[in-house]
């Protein structure tokens, strides 16, 4: 049976999330605000949450109403037959998404959906079930966009982007589905060499390893939300989980090094747990140093930005980058994400293509550049078939 589902994603990879459900099978599909809605059965539910890279979370929607106050939110929810869910002996957690002018305190609106739960059941019992901040045995989420209220069921538990293959990290870490989303944008599909020379804790080489074999990123993680949830089917869910006949080889190489020896030490330690030690090779050298391999491959980085991570010559680094591109990566495409538009000018070069993304609080030009020899108006002309 087909119901309503939601992948809650990061403010610009909609699109490339909307590609993902259309792979996977999904119905209905709709893009929103860092939100795609689809359809599907429980066995799509499954796949989505082992297979999605830039989602966060996969809800199920159980109940749509509108509302002006906390007490009006509190009313709609307690008209829900509970029982349906969850039982006196459950544990719970509610987290809250607000947008709206109505309600400025996302977790008074917290309090009032738990109220309202918690109510329901003294009132039929005289019991009541627990609120459990820490691992709890069912997760809620309440969106309120303006006066529209979505009351669902959290099937993913802790965000999807905690794939759990990080053993340790840099000071500023790319969000994992943030770097999915990236390769994803740039093409990669494993068909080339993969460089990353700035890679700091190794999460943009371990991505691209993922997507290069087609390896499911929730095989790393320990568990689901949904296991916990009353028609939880063990036999599908292990019957999803072992299916591997969407992997493929991968016959070319995956590229990173880095200034710091720390950030090497933290790579290594994270593709080693991610097992792809094969598929990935790591060097401590700087960015002037890096030589691109002979055959074809696709550069992806993110250099420091000067917000956490900073570098004595901030300016000289991206020149630096921009220099090494130009002249080692002739015929390849590069793509860089920076926060710092002063600093992408410093590479020296004109993008073919700026994608506006959101690095956690940071908004960040991702930027593509298509390294060619000689003049660029020559080179333009070239692929428009003048010559």
């Amino acid at each position: 049976m087909e119901f309503e589902m939601i992948a809650k994603t990061f403010r610009g990879l909609e699109e490339v999330l909307a590609t993902e459900l259309v792979g996977l099978g999904a119905n209905n599909i709709e893009i929103h605000k860092r939100a795609v809605s689809f359809t599907g059965d429980k066995a799509l539910m499954y796949k989505a949450n082992m297979h999605l890279r830039t989602a966060s979370r996969v809800l199920k929607p159980i109940l749509t109403f509108k509302a002006s106050t906390a007490d009006e939110i509190y009313e709609e929810v307690k008209k829900v037959n509970w029982t349906d869910y969850m039982t006196v002996d459950s544990t719970f957690a509610i987290d809250a998404t607000v947008f709206s002018d109505e309600f400025l305190h996302s977790k008074f609106v917290s309090y009032r959906v738990k109220d309202a739960i918690v109510d329901w059941f003294r009132e039929r019992t005289e019991n009541r079930p627990s609120v459990r901040l820490d691992n709890p045995g069912l997760m809620f989420n309440i969106h309120i966009s303006q006066k529209q209220c979505t009351l669902s069921l959290d099937s993913s538990g802790d965000s999807l982007h905690k794939r759990g293959y990080r053993i340790s990290q840099n000071e500023a870490p790319l969000n994992e589905a943030l770097a999915a989303g990236m390769l994803l944008m740039a093409g990669w599909n494993g068909q080339t060499n993969f460089i990353d020379p700035m890679c700091g804790s190794g999460t943009l080489l371990i991505e691209a390893g993922l997507i290069a074999l087609n390896i499911a990123p929730g095989v790393y993680r320990s568990s689901f939300a949904f296991e916990k949830w009353s028609d939880f089917d063990k036999e599908l869910f292990d019957e999803v989980y072992n299916d591997d006949s969407m992997e493929r080889p991968f016959d070319f190489k995956i590229y990173g090094s880095d200034i710091s020896a720390r950030a090497i030490q933290i790579s290594e330690q994270n593709v080693k747990s991610a097992g792809l030690g094969k598929y990935i090779e790591l060097q401590r050298k700087p960015i002037a140093e890096f030589e691109a391999p002979v055959e074809n491959c696709l550069m992806v980085t993110n250099p420091p930005y000067g917000e956490r991570i900073t570098s004595d010559d901030l300016y000289g680094l991206y020149a630096s980058l921009g220099t090494t591109m130009k002249y080692k990566f002739t015929g390849n495409s590069c793509w860089v994400i920076s926060s710092h538009e002063e600093c992408l000018d410093k590479i020296g070069m004109k993008p073919t293509e700026r994608i506006k993304l959101l690095n956690g609080t940071l908004d960040c030009w991702f930027n593509h550049y298509e390294i060619f020899a000689g003049k660029r108006n020559d080179y333009v002309a070239k692929k428009k078939g003048k010559y």
